[in-house]
């Protein structure tokens, strides 16, 4: 009998790349718990209704009920991606990133507490550490947080929750951390996808100051790929950073993509940065290849190739 993984945040970005990862890759089934936000993906989920192993309940994680109606299996995990992410956005309107990052992770812990499944991994992110300057190391797993934006300390204080409940309930929990994630199925008001966007339909590129804050970019099915590993053999009370090990400033990020489309730089257009606009992150993810012998499959290149013709695509087909 096959055992079961719920999911929060599957019609995501990184979510919904993880259940097709474990749908191609693993024999589990898998329960998505989404409340189908504007950056979710309601037809990819429709299309995932025929496979026999997946189920979709829609649902907030911030309130008991929504998260009770999945709760009638036995859940070998829950993998919590469910989240409020977009760093503009948690500037105008923090209390969203409040609600869903906090409140909803403490109400997942709440029900782990009452026995409905073996263990979760919580997904976070390299921005609770806050930045680097350039001649400093990549954050490792010891590195203080310290989050310098309003999404970033709700993804902190998340994070904090978690601790304290493994270390003051014993629960069994993982904690990881990523780097800047690309790939498809992100949403077009993310960094690359707008670049891809913009360029495809020949309009100005904005690029934050002066275009030299570095991102250490991972291509999200590796990101996936360490997920699964870490589902399999991840130690309680662990965190694990997981890094592409490719620093890239956002201007070259910009211009690598305008030369695969054959697009001029003079789309590119300098606006005025980011309030709270860390300058560096960069991940040492030292710990999960030596302890779990995870490493990166894709080479930034190749990886960014594939994801500009997956937009490309994208947008499009929703043109037509």
């Amino acid at each position: 009998m096959s055992k079961e993984i719920l999911v929060t945040g599957g019609a995501g970005f990184i979510g919904l790349n993880f259940v097709y990862y474990l749908l191609k890759n693993t024999s589990y089934n898998i329960t998505v718990i989404d409340s189908l936000t504007y950056a979710s993906h309601p037809k990819e989920i429709l299309n995932l209704m025929s496979s026999p192993r997946f189920r979709f309940i829609k649902g907030d994680i911030k309130k008991h009920k929504d998260i009770q109606a999945t709760m009638d299996r036995n859940y070998e995990a829950i993998i919590h991606f469910a989240a409020e992410s977009h760093v503009d956005k948690s500037i105008k309107k923090p209390e969203d990133f409040i609600q869903t990052n906090i409140v909803g992770t403490y109400c997942l812990l709440e029900y782990l507490l009452k026995g409905y499944a073996k263990r979760m991994i919580h997904i976070s992110t390299d921005e609770v550490y806050g930045t680097l300057e350039l001649n400093q190391e990549p954050f490792t797993e010891k590195t203080p947080i310290s989050p310098n934006n309003p999404y970033s300390a709700t993804k902190a204080s998340s994070d904090l929750l978690v601790r304290s409940y493994y270390e003051t309930f014993g629960l069994p929990l993982i904690t990881t951390r990523c780097s800047n994630n690309f790939g498809p199925f992100q949403h077009k008001e993310k960094f690359i996808p707008t670049i891809i966007y913009k360029a495809l339909h020949n309009e100005k590129i904005p690029v934050y100051g002066d275009g030299m804050q570095i991102r250490d970019w991972l291509f999200v099915e590796d990101h996936c790929r360490a997920i699964s590993l870490i589902l399999e053999e991840g130690v309680f009370g662990e965190i694990y950073n997981i890094g592409g090990g490719n620093e890239k400033t956002n201007l070259s990020v910009v211009k690598q993509i305008l030369n695969i489309m054959g697009r001029e730089e003079s789309l590119i257009e300098y606006v005025e940065d980011r309030k709270g606009h860390d300058r560096r992150y960069a991940i040492d993810s030292t710990k999960i290849q030596e302890e779990l012998g995870w490493k990166q499959k894709f080479l930034f290149n190749q990886a960014l190739e594939k994801t500009v013709e997956w937009h490309i695509n994208k947008f499009k087909e929703r043109s037509l």
